[in-house]
């Protein structure tokens, strides 16, 4: 079975939503036959590389609401994510663009590192004091080496902006496609959608009956026609 998961570096709920989902998938009986995927999805695509603000400016700008307001949310953010084990920033971080983020989670994929990516980038996001946008690419090629990839080619695809550009397009035209207006979003064996960070009961519930919906696979035609198995290759009849 499989779960895509529809997320953005700069969302809260998504690090706290992956921590929920986990919780669920490490209790499931079949977890071992559960591929895990991650897919692209911008909360603010239309923001410039280096157009880099305070979360509580950008907070009150795009809501309209006040600074308490918003610095409210982030203490309750801060709760939430303590309450799956997770260390949250309540002050002092920014929010910027997260393209070449999501361009470099396709590169990780390519290499089987793209579940350790994702946790680094947002423990590095929500958790560190150091920023994932101010510092240049550099950060971030840093960051994909501790999530074992060659510095080298991580700096590579950072410096072409045209890699992996369209994997990351695709990922969220194909969001729209399904519905998704926000993240996180989970949708297992294209069959089940989760919106948000739900508890890990929701999860459960949602990996239990998709796991037991799985349709068989039906075959059209014989099923003992000319094909080749363990023991051997099918003679090939003659009229």
């Amino acid at each position: 079975m499989r779960v895509e998961i529809w997320s953005d570096i700069a969302c809260p709920w998504c690090y706290v939503g992956k921590a929920r989902f986990e919780k669920a998938l490490a209790a499931f009986p079949h977890r071992d036959q559960v591929e895990v995927v991650h897919r692209s999805f911008e909360l603010d695509p239309g923001r410039a590389k280096g157009d880099v603000q305070p979360v509580i400016t950008m907070l009150t700008g795009k809501y309209g609401m006040s600074e308490a307001q918003a610095q409210a949310g982030e203490d309750n953010l801060g709760a939430q994510a303590a309450a799956e084990g997770l260390d949250y920033r309540t002050r002092g971080r920014d929010h910027g663009n997260t393209f070449d983020m999501h361009r470099l989670l396709h590169f990780a994929k390519e290499h089987g590192r793209q579940d350790a990516l994702i946790q680094i980038l947002y423990r590095a996001n929500f958790a560190e004091e150091r920023s994932v946008f101010t510092e240049g690419d550099e950060r971030l090629v840093e960051l994909a080496a501790e999530a074992g990839l060659d510095a080298g080619a991580a700096r590579a695809v950072l410096a072409d902006p045209d890699a992996y550009a369209d994997e990351v397009r695709a990922d969220e035209r194909e969001a729209a496609q399904l519905g998704a207006t926000g993240v996180p979003f989970f949708v297992l064996d294209r069959a089940y959608g989760v919106s948000g960070a739900q508890p890990a009961e929701v999860f459960t519930q949602a990996l239990t009956q998709a796991w037991g919906e799985r349709s068989p696979l039906r075959l059209v035609g014989q099923d003992d026609t000319d094909a080749c198995g363990p023991d051997g290759c099918a003679v090939p009849r003659h009229g």
